[in-house]
């Protein structure tokens, strides 16, 4: 009697890894850190009760949802701004705290990387992965890998304010793919947040998410690598580190 012979579908290998930024790959600084280094700046006080104070302030006057966290504040730096300054407005801060908190949420040397990105991104090189970077950020954040040297481990870099479109966007993860030129089932999406990161899934993309890191010194990167790792298939290609020319 004839059986049929079932195949088993070929698992997908990972052939790139895009990583989101703050959060990530770098430290992020908590709300309360947010308004501390605000008030810092502006030669304010800025102990518990005044950096309590000014965030109550601040999430009253941003409401529910959070427009802060507005579905296309991060579309463009002009955008991001009017959406920062129209709710400091609405908690009637002045225009030099009003500048301080601006200017620390795009001060990108806040963000440290973590200590354990040059060697995930070497592993990653090394079994032949490409990289891409996807994030919700007003501003260029090439310079702040150039000064890690890690600039040219990067393939391709997806800014939402170059874009004009944001994660959750469904697409763009799919521009991201694109740019990459991988398809979404061998394409691992890295990011903390589950609502913006973890909507890789809905295009296909397999996703990994980590606790956001806010110390810089916490390694877990290495998660990242052994996704990679378990593919059980040989890299397609051997590259340097770092890649010349990116």
């Amino acid at each position: 009697m004839y059986m049929p012979t079932i195949t088993e579908p070929k698992p997908f290998s990972i052939r790139a890894v895009i990583f989101d930024w703050r959060g990530t790959l770098v430290s992020e600084l908590t709300p309360h850190g947010w308004v501390r280094e605000a008030l810092r700046r502006a030669g304010r006080v800025c102990d518990d009760v005044a950096v309590t104070a000014l965030l109550h302030d601040i999430r009253e006057a941003a409401g529910r949802p959070n427009r802060l966290r507005a579905p296309d504040g991060n579309t463009s730096y002009a955008r991001h701004r009017e959406t920062y300054y129209t709710v400091f407005r609405d908690a009637a801060l002045d225009e030099e705290l009003a500048d301080a908190l601006f200017d620390v949420d795009s001060d990108a040397s806040l963000n440290e990387f973590a200590v354990d990105a040059p060697a995930a991104f070497a592993a990653l090189i090394e079994s032949g992965c490409k990289i891409g970077v996807l994030s919700n950020i007003h501003f260029d954040i090439r310079p702040m890998f150039e000064k890690a040297r890690l600039l040219g481990s990067v393939d391709r870099f997806v800014l939402s304010g170059e874009h004009g479109i944001q994660k959750p966007d469904p697409a763009i993860f799919r521009l991201a793919l694109g740019l990459l030129g991988t398809s979404a089932e061998e394409t691992l999406m890295v990011g903390d947040n589950p609502a913006r990161d973890g909507v890789a899934v809905d295009v296909g993309m397999p996703a990994l998410l980590l606790p956001a890191l806010t110390d810089p010194r916490r390694r877990r990167l290495h998660l990242v690598t052994n996704v990679v790792g378990s593919n059980g298939s040989p890299p397609r290609e051997h590259l340097p580190y770092p890649r010349p020319g990116r």
